[in-house]
C-alpha cells in the first residue's frame, strides 16, 4: 500500500516535471547537460573560440558539451508594450535568433532590471559616450583594441586582394519590431540612404574607395559582399569603429521610398507630410550620425500619424521618448545576444539620459553619484575633485590615456583676406607654434601627467614616422616666435604692446572653446602665450554647438579640439587627410578648400599643391598593404606634408578620468580614453547590470 502510495506520488512528480519541461521548451538533451556559466574571469574549463570572450552558438555548445537553453527579461512584454507600433510579444524562441552571438560576461552571470542614468551635454554634443553603450554595428574591436570580432555579423571573409568583402549574418535575426533583418537591409543602406543626396547630401569617405562607389550584391539572406573598386582592407575597420551603421530597416523604410514604393508619396501626404522624401529626412534628420534626436518623437502632431516613433533598431535598446531634457530607452526584445547561461541581453531594461551643458553641474552630479558611468567630457582638470569624494560616492575613477592630443588650428581660408594671408603664411603658424610653452601647460593643466607633443596626424606614431616630426616647432622658443612674426610683417604699429596685421590692421584672436574639446585652463595658457610675443587674444567658453556652427560657417580665427588616430582608423577613414580635415564634430580648417574639392572648382578657394597631394596619398595609401614599403614611403609623405606644414598645432597629450558607479556591475578598465575607438564599444556594455 505505501509502495502504491508512493508510486503514485512520483508519477505526478514526474508528470508535473514533463509539464514543465513543454511549457518551458526545454529538452531532456538540456537537463542532462547545462551549460556551464562561462566568463572572462573564470573558463570552467571551456577552450576560447574562434574570436575573444564570445561564440557562436554551435561553436559553444560543442566547445561546452552542451545543450543552451534560453530565457529572458521577465519585464520583456511590458517593455515591449512601450514600443510603439511594436507587436504584442511573441515567445523568446521566436525572438532570438537561431545562431545568436554567445557571449562571455567579464566576471559574473547578471541579473534583470534597473535603470541605467546617464548625463550628456545637449542634443548632439556630448553623447556619443551613451550612444556607444547600446550601439552595434556589422563588427567590432574587442578590448584588446587589436582584434576585430563578429557582432551583427556571424563572420566576414575578404579575397585575396581586398577587393571584396563579404559578410554572413545570423539566421533568424530580427529588428526591434519583429521583422526579419536580411542582407536586403545592408544593400538598402548603402544604395538607398548612404549614396541619396536627398538624404545624406555628400557621400562619406567610408561608404567610397579612392573617390568611386563601392557595389553591394545580395548572395542570399544571410550573405552580402561589398565590391570595391580598389583595395580597401580598412574598410573592416570602418564597420568596427563607425558609429555610423552599414544596414537600416528596409522593410520600414522602403514603403516611405519613392525610388522602392510608387505608392510612397501618396502615403505620406495622407499622413499630414509633402512627400515620402520628408518622411524619411524626418526618420533620420538628414544625417548618418545615429544618435539624431528624433524629429518626429519631438514631434508629436506629426509622429501620430505614423507607424512608430523612431526606425527599428538592431541595438540593445530603443529610444521611446525624445526631449530637449534628454532621452528614455527601453531593451530591444529582439536583441541578438545571450549569455553563456543563455540569458538574452542586455541585463539592465532601461536607460536614462539628461541633457546639461554646465560643466560644473555635470561634475557635481558625478561626485553625488546620480550617474552610472561617464567618459565623454571628462578632462584631467576635474581628476582631483572626483578622485577626492570617490569613497564616499561609491564610484570608480579610472585615469587612461588618451589616444588624441589637444590641438589647435588658424583658419587658413578666412573670410578676411588680410587674415587669410597671416594664417596661410607657414612662418606665422610656426612662430605660434614655438610661441607656445608646453611644458608649463602640462605641469599646470595636466598635474605633469602629459607630454608636451606636435600633431602628427596618427596616435600612436606608426614605425614609418620619423622621430624628428614628433617635436616639429614644438620647442619653447619665443625668441624664434618674435623674430618669425617680425619676417611676416606683424608690428606693433600703435604702441600697445600688441601687433597688428601686415596692413596695419587690428587683430585680436577670439579664442572660442568647449570643455568637451578642450580643458579651458589650456586654451587660457595658449591664449597668454601668444599675448607674450605680441598677438592678443580673448578667450570665451562656448556650448558644442556653437562651437561647431561657427566653425561650420567659416566664422572662426582659431579653431580647437582635441586630435588624432590610430593607424587602423586612417586605413578605413581619409577625413582627417583631406580638406577640412575632420567631420562636424572634430576640429577643422581649410573650410573653403573643401567647398572647392567639393564643387569640382566651382567654388571655394584653390588649396596648395601639397594639400592636394595629401588627397592623392591618402587614397593610396588605403589601398596598399599595411607595412610594405610602398605603403611605409605614403605615410612617411603624408606625415612631413601635414606636420611640415603645421595646418594643426598639438599641444599636450595626457589621460583624462572615466567614471562608473561601484553599483555597476561587469566593467571592465578601459585602454583608452577614447573616441576613436568608439568608447565603451569594445568593453560590452549590454552585459553591464546594476547591483542595488
Amino acid at each position: 500500500m505505501k509502495f502504491v502510495k508512493s508510486m503514485k506520488f512520483g508519477l505526478s512528480v514526474y508528470a508535473g516535471v514533463a509539464l514543465m519541461v513543454l511549457q518551458l521548451g526545454i529538452t531532456s538533451e538540456a537537463l542532462a547537460a547545462a551549460c556551464p556559466a562561462v566568463t572572462v574571469a573564470d573558463s570552467k574549463g571551456v577552450a576560447a573560440g574562434k574570436y575573444p570572450q564570445q561564440y557562436e552558438l554551435s561553436e559553444f555548445q560543442s566547445l561546452a558539451k552542451c545543450t543552451l537553453t534560453f530565457s529572458s527579461n521577465p519585464d520583456a512584454a511590458a517593455l515591449n508594450g512601450r514600443i510603439r507600433g511594436n507587436p504584442k510579444l511573441p515567445p523568446l524562441a521566436e525572438r532570438i535568433p537561431e545562431e545568436p552571438l554567445v557571449v562571455a560576461p567579464y566576471n559574473e552571470i547578471g541579473k534583470y532590471g534597473g535603470t541605467f542614468d546617464v548625463l550628456s551635454n545637449a542634443t548632439e554634443a556630448g553623447t556619443s559616450d551613451f550612444l556607444s553603450v547600446r550601439h552595434v554595428n556589422l563588427v567590432r574591436y574587442s578590448d584588446d583594441l587589436q582584434t576585430v570580432v563578429p557582432n551583427i555579423a556571424k563572420d566576414w571573409k575578404w579575397n585575396s586582394d581586398f577587393t571584396q568583402l563579404t559578410f554572413f549574418l545570423r539566421k533568424g535575426h530580427k529588428w526591434s519590431d519583429g521583422a526579419p533583418f536580411t542582407a536586403e537591409d545592408v544593400k538598402y543602406w548603402y544604395d538607398n540612404i548612404a549614396l541619396n543626396p536627398d538624404i545624406i547630401k555628400k557621400a562619406k569617405d567610408y561608404v567610397l574607395v579612392g573617390g568611386e562607389r563601392m557595389t553591394v550584391d545580395v548572395l542570399d539572406p544571410q550573405t552580402v559582399r561589398f565590391n570595391l573598386p580598389a583595395p580597401k582592407p580598412g574598410l573592416i575597420a570602418h564597420f568596427a569603429t563607425s558609429f555610423a551603421q552599414g544596414f537600416q530597416p528596409r522593410h520600414f523604410l522602403g514603403k516611405w521610398d519613392p525610388k522602392l514604393n510608387p505608392d510612397a508619396d501618396k502615403m505620406a501626404k495622407a499622413a499630414g507630410f509633402e512627400n515620402g522624401l520628408e518622411v524619411l529626412s524626418n526618420y533620420f534628420g538628414n544625417s548618418d550620425w545615429t544618435d539624431t534626436p528624433s524629429p518626429l518623437l519631438r514631434s508629436p502632431d506629426k509622429v501620430k500619424n505614423l507607424p512608430a516613433d523612431v526606425v527599428p533598431t538592431l541595438e540593445s535598446h530603443i529610444t521611446i521618448a525624445d526631449t530637449t531634457d534628454g532621452r528614455h530607452l527601453v531593451a530591444n526584445p529582439y536583441f541578438h545576444m545571450v549569455d553563456t547561461a543563455g540569458n538574452q541581453l542586455p541585463y539592465i531594461s532601461e536607460q536614462d539620459e539628461i541633457y546639461i551643458n554646465e560643466n560644473e553641474v555635470r561634475i557635481l552630479k558625478l561626485v553625488n553619484a546620480e550617474v552610472d558611468y561617464k567618459e565623454q567630457s571628462l578632462q584631467l582638470a576635474s581628476a582631483p575633485l572626483l578622485l577626492e569624494n570617490q569613497e564616499k560616492g561609491d564610484y570608480t575613477i579610472d585615469l587612461r590615456p588618451e589616444i588624441t592630443l589637444s590641438t589647435f588650428a588658424f583658419n587658413v581660408t578666412s573670410a578676411d583676406l588680410e587674415k587669410r594671408k597671416v594664417f596661410g603664411d607657414l612662418r606665422f603658424r610656426q612662430a605660434m607654434s614655438v610661441a607656445i610653452n608646453r611644458q608649463e601647460i602640462n605641469e599646470t593643466a595636466y598635474f605633469g601627467m602629459g607630454e608636451g607633443k606636435q600633431y602628427i596626424g596618427f596616435s600612436p606614431p606608426p614605425d614609418f614616422v620619423e622621430d624628428k616630426w614628433k617635436q616639429h616647432y614644438a620647442q619653447f622658443d619665443p625668441k624664434l616666435a618674435n623674430s618669425l612674426l617680425d619676417k611676416v610683417g606683424m608690428k606693433d604699429t600703435d604702441g600697445d604692446g600688441f601687433r597688428e596685421l601686415p596692413n596695419g590692421d587690428k587683430i585680436v584672436l577670439n579664442l572660442q572653446f568647449t570643455t568637451q574639446g578642450i580643458p579651458g585652463p589650456v586654451v587660457e595658457l595658449v591664449g597668454l602665450h601668444w599675448a607674450n610675443v605680441g598677438i592678443q587674444t580673448t578667450v570665451k567658453e562656448v556650448t558644442p554647438d556653437e562651437f561647431r556652427s561657427a566653425q561650420s560657417s567659416n566664422q572662426l580665427d582659431v579653431t580647437i579640439w582635441r586630435k588624432s588616430q590610430p593607424l587602423a582608423i586612417v586605413l578605413g577613414n581619409n577625413e582627417l587627410w583631406v580638406p577640412p580635415f575632420s567631420d562636424y564634430f572634430g576640429i577643422r580648417t581649410g573650410m573653403l578648400w573643401a567647398e572647392w574639392i567639393d564643387s569640382n572648382g566651382a567654388s571655394g578657394v584653390e588649396p596648395p599643391d601639397y594639400v592636394k597631394q595629401l588627397i592623392a596619398d591618402i587614397n593610396a595609401f588605403q589601398s596598399a598593404p599595411v607595412g610594405t614599403a610602398e605603403s611605409d614611403a605614403l605615410g612617411a609623405r603624408m606625415v612631413e606634408n601635414m606636420v611640415g606644414n603645421l595646418l594643426f598645432i598639438g599641444v599636450v597629450q595626457a589621460p583624462a578620468p572615466i567614471y562608473h558607479r561601484n553599483a555597476l556591475k561587469n566593467f571592465q578598465t578601459f585602454k583608452t580614453h577614447s573616441y576613436e575607438y568608439y568608447r565603451t564599444y569594445p568593453y560590452r556594455g549590454m552585459q553591464w547590470f546594476l547591483d542595488e
